[in-house]
């Protein structure tokens, strides 16, 4: 038996208990006549003693050469310390050693393994098995699994049956980039990694199995940024014989149980928002309302003066940003160079002080009397002691603009507390969007997204205008789950694969057998995928995925730990019969 206790469980009601502890020397000190050492394990920290009146000399000396990392076992008895650690939960007792064995040596590691580290974030990429060694890191690991748990202990309730579905599956040219696999025995055919297991689901469905979920690997050969990885998990849920209502109510219920089991919160309403107020009012699709600044149009107040930005722009709209009347002109041109950024793209911005004294003072004074400014505060609900930002130019990049720099207020303001939680559902999103390099419309979730029945008939004379069955679940501004109810009617399927711009041999050659598996009776069914990655990060109050995943990839898409992706021999080339052109 290596340890009859772990590092982070004595107390000082086991004082005179002979006890067995195995870990990782955190930190040692030595003053001569006597050693201290801190031994860590995932359980906490215990610290050691080693005393020339109580202890063997050469079990001193050997105590005095345990070096950072290194992996003991030691056996001893449990005393009261006599400088207690109120900071450490074991911080009362010490253990007074007998016998020491070295079961690994190490060699210093390239950063501290400490809270606060002086390791960079790629060095710590590098070596991510010591990365996790760290309280942080370990607790977010920690914490994912527990919220792991409380998702099955809960679609288990509800009478959901965790099916795993294939990892090799077949390309489609929906969506994003796939990851491609050679196939040995296929010569010159390919398998793909699967974006998401959804053709899978929708089998499972015809199957029979009424509720399904998964817990489940994605991969899409997309840019990176802090929120992407090229592999991320999925909670993948489909049910039958629902619609969207049934869907929705569901997936309240879990995100409140998941909030009380693990954040202790409790929250009651889930608002909903169609995609157009959306965007209308916040600029983009997942909007954070966990404070206000919501758009204010100003189109009839500031177009047929003088100004000839606003008259000959397709949109003026407006935020009003609480108390920044008090930032300084230099401030404010600071600001003014912000959304001038590329990462933005704004020409410029006007504002518009709001005085305590109930007058205003603008950029624009010289186009803009009082009574014009008194109308810009009431359409963007500026209250004295404001200060009202204005963009204006083509409408979907305006708003996007404005979106933008309402977050980065709002991040300036201290308005994002991460311990408050603001979930929302944003439903009626277009079906279709028109790309301009294709020249045709494509689907705006995935191809088997049902549109409105109500709108079944636009989808021959105004296809922009169609509305998805479809609903996003957003919370503190980012998109933690999403899905729709789907088109089970194969004749509506057919449909939709032509407005998509599939000739009918060519959505066989893709989609096959989910076409011939509706021919044998589809029930209606609908369902929700939650980024996982995301939704732990969230739920853990931080800004960053990796954090919480084990061994992340980095902005360009590889593990610096391991050196992937890498290029392979000769000999497997050969084997797969492919060649390698740069």
């Amino acid at each position: 038996m290596y340890r009859s206790h772990d590092c982070g469980s004595l107390r000082a009601s086991d004082v005179n208990k002979e006890v067995t502890l195995a870990g990782w020397v955190q930190k040692s000190r030595d003053k001569g006549f006597m050693v201290w050492v801190d031994l860590r394990d995932r359980y906490g920290v215990t610290q050691l003693i080693f005393d020339e009146e109580r202890t063997d000399k050469a079990l001193l000396e050997r105590a005095q050469k345990l070096g950072r990392e290194f992996v003991i076992q030691v056996k001893g008895t449990v005393i009261e310390r006599e400088s207690k650690n109120a900071k450490m939960s074991t911080g009362d007792v010490e253990i007074l050693v007998k016998e020491l064995n070295i079961l690994s040596e190490s060699k210093t590691p390239p950063f501290t393994i400490e809270d606060n580290t002086d390791g960079g974030e790629e060095l710590r990429m590098k070596y991510r098995y010591l990365d996790i060694r760290r309280n942080p890191v370990r607790e977010n690991l920690i914490f994912r699994s527990k919220v792991a748990m409380e998702v099955r202990n809960f679609l288990a309730g509800k009478d959901f049956i965790e099916v795993e579905t294939p990892v090799l599956i077949k390309s489609t040219p929906e969506g994003a980039r796939d990851f491609v696999v050679p196939s040995r025995m296929n010569e010159g055919q390919f398998y793909a990694l699967p974006q998401s297991p959804q053709t899978f689901k929708q089998l499972l469905m015809v199957g029979g199995m009424d509720k399904y979920f998964q817990i489940v690997k994605c991969f899409r050969d997309e840019d990176l940024r802090a929120d992407r990885q090229p592999e991320f998990t999925q909670i993948d849920c489909e049910m039958s014989f629902v619609e969207q209502e049934d869907v929705l109510n569901i997936f309240e219920d879990m995100t409140r149980h998941l909030l009380k089991k693990v954040k202790n919160i409790d929250v009651a309403d889930f608002p909903r928002m169609t995609y157009e107020d959306a965007m209308k009012k916040y600029g983009n699709d997942k909007p954070d309302i966990r404070f206000g600044m919501e758009f204010g149009e100003l189109d009839a107040f500031a177009k047929a003066k003088d100004f000839k930005i606003f008259n000959e722009a397709e949109l003026v709209v407006g935020i009003a940003v609480p108390g920044a009347n008090s930032y300084t002109r230099k401030e404010i041109d600071k600001l003014i160079d912000w959304v001038r950024r590329p990462q933005v793209g704004a020409l410029g911005m006007v504002y518009v002080r709001c005085n305590e004294d109930g007058t205003y003072k603008s950029s624009v004074d010289k186009f803009y009397d009082q009574e014009d400014l008194a109308n810009w505060a009431k359409a963007t609900g500026a209250k004295a002691g404001d200060l009202i930002c204005v963009m204006s130019g083509p409408a979907n990049k305006t708003r996007t603009q404005l979106s933008a720099l309402r977050m980065e207020m709002a991040e300036r303001l201290g308005l994002r507390d991460p311990e408050v939680f603001a979930p929302l559902w944003v439903v009626d999103f277009p079906l279709l969007e028109w790309d301009e390099d294709t020249e045709r419309y494509h689907a705006m979730h995935h191809p088997f997204t049902s549109p409105k029945p109500e709108d079944i008939d636009k989808l021959e004379t105004d296809p922009g205008n169609v509305r998805a069955n479809a609903y996003d679940l957003v919370m503190n501004g980012n998109e933690i789950g999403g899905g729709s109810v789907r088109i089970f009617d194969k004749k509506l399927q057919a449909l939709m694969f032509d407005h998509l711009g599939f000739t009918p041999d060519e959505a066989r050659a893709q989609f096959g057998f989910l076409m011939d598996a509706f021919e044998y009776g589809a029930p209606p069914h609908a369902g929700l995928a939650f980024g996982f990655d995301r939704l732990v990060s969230i739920l853990g109050g931080q800004e960053t995925i990796r954090d919480f995943i084990a061994f992340p990839k980095n902005n360009s898409g590889r593990d610096v730990m391991i050196d992937a992706p890498s290029a392979i021999d000769q000999e497997q080339l050969t084997e797969l019969n492919l060649k390698v052109t740069l």
